[in-house]
């Protein structure tokens, strides 16, 4: 292993490292590579080390391996891509780094790598195939909504979860099937028009990103962000067209795929002709924030991915930039204690903490819990629970048992895969806590409507 103190040069891929190797289209970059000192600070706050505890399992471990491959010393194997895909991509060690390493680059840029010069297995292909076929296209999600439907009203759900038939098939799918949400009449259909007005006096047209789960699974926060931006002076343009962010095949390497996502959205957000463009999902948000990496390479859409980059801003961050300017009600008698889940994308990605805590403070009879080891992953990480259930099923306990240990009332979580992870570990504990989306706590504030805390979950 090489050490904080070794002087051997970096260099890009030789030709024998690009045989077995990364290949030239760019590999993790050494400069970025040697701002590593192997200091280890990062190893506390990495998940995949909490969980697993090897070295190559955490930022510094991969690091290194990033290193020994792009110099020749080591192949592109399928143990060393094991070690890449165990990460979860959190990015809690660019918070942590004390030397600034940009490791959520460093990860960005091997996971494409791996992509085209790793040959997987024909089951995990398989899988995979089938998880980026499906979950970046919201009306194949909708297709496959009416079987899913009949799935769990006949009980056949909890049949499969009881005899463990599936999870010895594949635990991957096992995986999928235990996320499911409740499939309800909402899942069907996109009841949102394409302009809402503003209420009031208009302050910003803003465009608003629907999201792909998000928008199947969770109607009910897209619908609670559109009132609410229209409430505090937006006029909300929803571009039916739009499709996925990108987010999923961009965080494990499917890098066409992403880029064609990503040009998509560039130009439906383009004819729209907003001030900013808006999001409620922590995931979606950080990888829209990223189009101008997604798309480098690409000349025609290189400038006009940073124009859309400066004008994408996530929903808590733009009412906490702009302020509310309607006033806010009580949504339930006496106080409401909630522990804020902070989404790893928003914390560690974007660098948004205080503001979702300052709109919840707001709130009249809200006060906030703060749980231990808030900036842990709770094993999400975009389809990470579903590719390595295991890891992810430890995390999501770990997370749910801090969580329920603050006494709150409910959970606020921004984000749609975190919302389903921590709701499938809650109900496998004695007790168990309702969870919003933090704009819908806004949004029922705003309206002066109670939380109907006795039928959420």
């Amino acid at each position: 292993m090489p050490t904080s103190e070794s002087s051997a040069p970096l260099a890009w891929p030789t030709a024998a490292s690009v045989a077995n190797g990364f290949d030239a289209q760019h590999p993790p970059d050494p400069k970025l590579i040697d701002a590593c000192v192997h200091c280890g600070f990062c190893l506390t706050t990495c998940p995949s080390y909490r969980v697993l505890g090897t070295e190559m399992d955490s930022p510094r471990g991969r690091i290194y391996l990033m290193d020994a491959i792009n110099t020749g010393e080591a192949p592109l194997s399928a143990t060393s891509a094991k070690h890449f895909d165990s990460c979860l991509g959190c990015l809690a060690c660019t918070t942590a780094c004390p030397s600034g390493v940009q490791y959520d680059q460093l990860i960005a840029a091997v996971r494409p790598q791996v992509e085209r010069n790793h040959s997987r297995p024909l089951p995990e292909r398989l899988v995979r195939s089938l998880i980026f076929s499906l979950f970046p296209y919201p009306t194949r999600l909708r297709a496959i909504a009416g079987p899913l439907y009949l799935y769990q009203k006949l009980g056949i759900s909890k049949l499969v979860q009881k005899t463990g038939l599936l999870a010895k098939l594949s635990p991957s799918l096992a995986a999928m099937e235990s996320l499911l949400p409740p499939i309800t009449a909402e899942s069907f259909q996109d009841d949102l028009p394409e302009l809402i007005p503003a209420v009031g006096e208009k302050r910003y047209r803003v465009g608003m990103v629907l999201g792909c789960v998000q928008r199947v699974f969770f109607s009910d926060v897209n619908a609670a962000t559109a009132r609410v931006l229209s409430a505090n002076g937006c006029e909300v343009v929803i571009p039916h067209a739009q499709g996925c962010c990108s987010a999923l095949p961009a965080h494990q390497g499917q890098e066409a795929q992403a880029q064609t996502l990503a040009r998509h959205m560039i130009n439906c957000f383009e004819a729209a002709g907003v001030d900013f463009v808006v999001i409620n999902a922590a995931g979606c948000g950080h990888t829209l924030k990223e189009y101008h990496h997604i798309l480098q390479d690409d000349p025609e859409y290189r400038d006009r991915a940073q124009a859309f980059v400066d004008k994408v801003r996530d929903v808590q961050e733009f009412l906490a930039q702009v302020g509310l300017t309607t006033p806010l009600h009580p949504i339930t008698e006496g106080t409401l204690p909630v522990v804020y889940q902070d989404a790893c994308h928003l914390l560690h990605g974007q660098k948004i903490s205080l503001q979702p805590r300052q709109l919840l403070k707001q709130i009249p009879g809200v006060t906030l819990r703060e749980p231990i080891d808030a900036a842990l992953c709770c094993g999400s990480a975009g389809v990470y629970n579903m590719l390595h259930p295991d890891v992810a099923t430890e995390l999501g306990q770990m997370k749910v048992k801090n969580l329920l240990n603050t006494g709150a009332a409910l959970v606020a979580s921004p984000n749609p895969g975190c919302s389903l992870q921590i709701q499938q570990h809650m109900a496998d504990q004695d007790r168990t806590m309702p969870l919003f989306h933090p704009i819908e706590l806004l949004d029922h504030s705003i309206r002066g409507v109670p939380l109907p805390l006795e039928n959420h979950g």
